[in-house]
Protein backbone atom coordinates (compact mmCIF):
# COMPACT_ATOMS: atom_id res chain seq x y z
CA UNK A 1 0.00 0.00 0.00
CA UNK A 2 1.14 3.65 -0.66
CA UNK A 3 1.76 5.39 2.11
CA UNK A 4 1.92 8.43 -0.15
CA UNK A 5 2.12 9.27 -4.20
CA UNK A 6 2.75 12.03 -5.91
CA UNK A 7 1.50 12.65 -9.33
CA UNK A 8 3.01 14.72 -12.50
CA UNK A 9 4.14 17.51 -10.08
CA UNK A 10 5.24 20.32 -11.76
CA UNK A 11 6.66 23.65 -9.61
CA UNK A 12 8.31 27.10 -10.87
CA UNK A 13 9.82 29.75 -9.12
CA UNK A 14 9.47 33.05 -10.80
CA UNK A 15 12.37 35.37 -10.10
CA UNK A 16 12.21 39.36 -10.93
CA UNK A 17 15.05 39.94 -12.79
CA UNK A 18 14.93 36.24 -15.09
CA UNK A 19 12.43 34.01 -16.83
CA UNK A 20 10.47 31.97 -14.21
CA UNK A 21 12.88 28.88 -13.05
CA UNK A 22 11.35 25.37 -13.49
CA UNK A 23 12.45 23.20 -10.78
CA UNK A 24 10.09 20.08 -11.25
CA UNK A 25 9.05 18.52 -14.55
CA UNK A 26 5.65 16.34 -14.27
CA UNK A 27 7.61 13.69 -11.43
CA UNK A 28 5.45 10.68 -10.35
CA UNK A 29 6.43 8.77 -7.28
CA UNK A 30 4.88 6.55 -5.22
CA UNK A 31 6.23 5.19 -1.51
CA UNK A 32 5.25 1.89 -0.18
CA UNK A 33 4.37 2.19 3.66
CA UNK A 34 7.91 0.94 5.46
CA UNK A 35 9.50 1.80 2.20
CA UNK A 36 13.17 3.58 2.21
CA UNK A 37 13.64 5.93 -0.52
CA UNK A 38 16.33 7.49 -1.49
CA UNK A 39 16.21 10.61 -3.80
CA UNK A 40 19.67 10.99 -5.73
CA UNK A 41 20.85 14.11 -8.43
CA UNK A 42 23.30 16.77 -8.32
CA UNK A 43 22.12 20.11 -7.15
CA UNK A 44 19.58 21.95 -8.77
CA UNK A 45 17.71 18.68 -9.68
CA UNK A 46 14.31 19.29 -7.93
CA UNK A 47 15.51 16.81 -4.53
CA UNK A 48 14.47 19.22 -2.25
CA UNK A 49 11.34 20.90 -3.21
CA UNK A 50 10.01 17.62 -4.45
CA UNK A 51 11.02 16.69 -0.29
CA UNK A 52 9.16 19.93 0.52
CA UNK A 53 5.96 19.27 -1.65
CA UNK A 54 5.19 15.59 -0.24
CA UNK A 55 5.69 17.06 3.14
CA UNK A 56 2.72 19.69 2.50
CA UNK A 57 5.58 22.56 3.21
CA UNK A 58 5.28 23.65 -0.59
CA UNK A 59 2.63 23.41 -2.84
CA UNK A 60 2.92 22.28 -6.75
CA UNK A 61 2.19 23.89 -9.54
CA UNK A 62 0.17 21.61 -11.31
CA UNK A 63 -0.16 17.58 -10.02
CA UNK A 64 -1.63 16.32 -6.75
CA UNK A 65 0.36 14.66 -3.61
CA UNK A 66 -1.63 11.67 -1.75
CA UNK A 67 -1.60 10.64 1.18
CA UNK A 68 -2.99 7.17 2.90
CA UNK A 69 -1.99 7.03 6.86
CA UNK A 70 -2.94 4.03 9.26
CA UNK A 71 -6.40 4.07 9.91
CA UNK A 72 -7.27 7.31 7.80
CA UNK A 73 -8.89 7.79 4.95
CA UNK A 74 -6.55 9.03 1.83
CA UNK A 75 -6.49 12.41 1.15
CA UNK A 76 -5.36 14.62 -1.12
CA UNK A 77 -2.88 17.23 -0.12
CA UNK A 78 -4.73 19.89 -1.76
CA UNK A 79 -8.15 19.52 -0.31
CA UNK A 80 -6.24 20.00 3.21
CA UNK A 81 -6.24 23.71 4.85
CA UNK A 82 -3.53 25.20 6.50
CA UNK A 83 -4.83 23.89 9.95
CA UNK A 84 -5.30 19.99 8.14
CA UNK A 85 -1.53 20.40 6.69
CA UNK A 86 -0.12 21.29 10.35
CA UNK A 87 -2.51 18.57 11.62
CA UNK A 88 -0.87 16.09 9.23
CA UNK A 89 2.94 17.22 10.03
CA UNK A 90 2.19 17.01 13.88
CA UNK A 91 1.01 13.45 13.94
CA UNK A 92 2.15 11.59 10.82
CA UNK A 93 5.57 13.22 9.30
CA UNK A 94 9.13 13.70 10.95
CA UNK A 95 11.58 16.03 8.89
CA UNK A 96 15.19 16.31 9.51
CA UNK A 97 17.14 18.77 7.70
CA UNK A 98 20.95 19.42 6.48
CA UNK A 99 21.09 21.99 9.10
CA UNK A 100 19.62 21.10 12.24
CA UNK A 101 17.21 23.93 13.25
CA UNK A 102 17.72 24.07 16.56
CA UNK A 103 16.72 26.54 18.67
CA UNK A 104 19.94 27.79 20.71
CA UNK A 105 18.41 28.72 23.87
CA UNK A 106 16.77 25.81 24.81
CA UNK A 107 19.02 22.21 26.08
CA UNK A 108 18.29 19.08 23.88
CA UNK A 109 15.24 17.98 26.04
CA UNK A 110 13.41 20.58 25.24
CA UNK A 111 13.98 21.29 22.23
CA UNK A 112 13.12 17.65 21.20
CA UNK A 113 9.38 18.34 23.44
CA UNK A 114 8.79 20.84 21.45
CA UNK A 115 6.93 19.41 18.77
CA UNK A 116 4.68 17.10 21.60
CA UNK A 117 3.80 20.97 23.24
CA UNK A 118 2.94 22.82 20.06
CA UNK A 119 0.09 20.13 19.59
CA UNK A 120 -1.25 20.43 23.17
CA UNK A 121 0.53 17.95 25.39
CA UNK A 122 1.42 17.97 28.96
CA UNK A 123 5.19 18.87 29.38
CA UNK A 124 5.34 15.65 31.82
CA UNK A 125 4.39 13.44 29.43
CA UNK A 126 6.42 15.61 26.96
CA UNK A 127 9.38 15.95 29.22
CA UNK A 128 9.34 11.36 29.26
CA UNK A 129 8.99 10.68 25.90
CA UNK A 130 11.67 13.35 24.85
CA UNK A 131 14.38 11.47 27.14
CA UNK A 132 13.58 8.18 25.67
CA UNK A 133 13.99 9.19 22.43
CA UNK A 134 17.16 11.19 23.36
CA UNK A 135 17.94 7.68 24.67
CA UNK A 136 17.29 6.00 21.65
CA UNK A 137 19.29 8.05 19.59
CA UNK A 138 22.54 7.75 22.42
CA UNK A 139 21.95 11.08 23.88
CA UNK A 140 20.69 10.15 27.29
CA UNK A 141 23.22 11.80 28.92
CA UNK A 142 23.03 14.95 26.75
CA UNK A 143 19.56 16.05 27.87
CA UNK A 144 20.49 19.09 30.05
CA UNK A 145 23.32 20.81 27.28
CA UNK A 146 22.11 23.47 24.76
CA UNK A 147 22.68 23.36 20.88
CA UNK A 148 26.37 25.23 21.38
CA UNK A 149 27.46 23.08 23.50
CA UNK A 150 27.13 20.02 20.96
CA UNK A 151 29.26 18.35 18.34
CA UNK A 152 27.73 18.46 14.88
CA UNK A 153 26.44 14.91 15.21
CA UNK A 154 25.12 15.13 18.42
CA UNK A 155 23.56 18.16 17.58
CA UNK A 156 21.74 16.46 14.19
CA UNK A 157 21.02 13.29 16.16
CA UNK A 158 19.27 15.82 18.17
CA UNK A 159 17.05 16.84 15.42
CA UNK A 160 16.69 13.50 14.67
CA UNK A 161 14.95 12.86 17.73
CA UNK A 162 12.80 15.76 17.54
CA UNK A 163 11.76 14.24 14.59
CA UNK A 164 10.54 10.82 15.49
CA UNK A 165 9.31 11.89 19.34
CA UNK A 166 6.41 12.39 17.88
CA UNK A 167 6.16 8.74 16.03
CA UNK A 168 5.33 9.75 12.51
CA UNK A 169 4.99 7.05 10.40
CA UNK A 170 6.82 8.69 7.71
CA UNK A 171 10.14 10.59 7.78
CA UNK A 172 11.42 12.89 5.61
CA UNK A 173 15.12 13.46 5.08
CA UNK A 174 16.82 16.72 3.33
CA UNK A 175 20.77 15.85 2.73
CA UNK A 176 20.77 14.71 6.56
CA UNK A 177 24.56 13.89 6.85
CA UNK A 178 25.66 16.86 4.54
CA UNK A 179 27.36 18.68 7.52
CA UNK A 180 28.38 15.84 8.81
CA UNK A 181 31.99 14.02 8.22
CA UNK A 182 32.80 10.51 7.17
CA UNK A 183 32.69 8.77 11.10
CA UNK A 184 29.03 10.36 12.17
CA UNK A 185 27.15 9.91 8.49
CA UNK A 186 27.77 6.53 9.17
CA UNK A 187 27.10 6.92 12.64
CA UNK A 188 23.63 8.74 11.36
CA UNK A 189 22.55 6.12 8.90
CA UNK A 190 23.49 3.05 10.98
CA UNK A 191 20.70 4.83 13.62
CA UNK A 192 18.51 5.31 10.94
CA UNK A 193 18.32 1.63 10.45
CA UNK A 194 17.92 0.41 13.42
CA UNK A 195 14.90 3.20 14.36
CA UNK A 196 13.23 2.38 11.17
CA UNK A 197 13.20 -1.37 12.06
CA UNK A 198 11.87 -0.58 15.88
CA UNK A 199 8.83 2.12 15.04
CA UNK A 200 8.16 0.35 11.05
CA UNK A 201 9.16 3.71 9.74
CA UNK A 202 8.71 4.68 6.47
CA UNK A 203 11.79 7.12 4.50
CA UNK A 204 11.96 8.98 2.18
CA UNK A 205 15.46 10.82 1.77
CA UNK A 206 17.57 13.00 -0.74
CA UNK A 207 21.42 13.07 -0.93
CA UNK A 208 23.93 14.24 -3.78
CA UNK A 209 25.84 10.72 -2.21
CA UNK A 210 25.24 7.30 -3.97
CA UNK A 211 27.03 5.56 -1.53
CA UNK A 212 25.14 7.27 1.13
CA UNK A 213 21.47 5.84 -0.83
CA UNK A 214 22.92 2.27 -0.60
CA UNK A 215 21.33 1.93 2.28
CA UNK A 216 17.84 2.40 0.75
CA UNK A 217 15.22 -0.26 -0.78
CA UNK A 218 15.09 2.23 -3.92
CA UNK A 219 17.13 4.83 -5.33
CA UNK A 220 15.36 7.33 -7.49
CA UNK A 221 17.79 9.57 -9.55
CA UNK A 222 16.65 13.29 -10.60
CA UNK A 223 18.01 15.65 -13.23
CA UNK A 224 17.02 19.14 -14.46
CA UNK A 225 13.38 18.52 -12.25
CA UNK A 226 12.88 14.66 -13.53
CA UNK A 227 13.29 11.15 -12.33
CA UNK A 228 15.49 9.56 -14.71
CA UNK A 229 16.03 6.33 -13.52
CA UNK A 230 14.75 3.83 -10.46
CA UNK A 231 17.51 1.41 -9.15
CA UNK A 232 16.07 -1.28 -6.17
CA UNK A 233 18.55 -3.11 -4.00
Amino acid sequence: MAILSAENIHKAYSLRSANDVVVLRGVSLAIEKGEYVALVGPSGAGKSTLLHILGGLDSPDEGEVYYQLDGETPCALSSLDERGRIRLRSYGIGFVFQFHHLLPEFSAEENVMLPLLLRGERRSSAQQAAHAMLEAVGLSHRCLHKPTELSGGEQQRVALARALVIRPQLLIADEPTGNLDSENTERLLSLLAELRKEYGLTIVMATHSFEIAGAADRVVVMRDGQIIEARFR
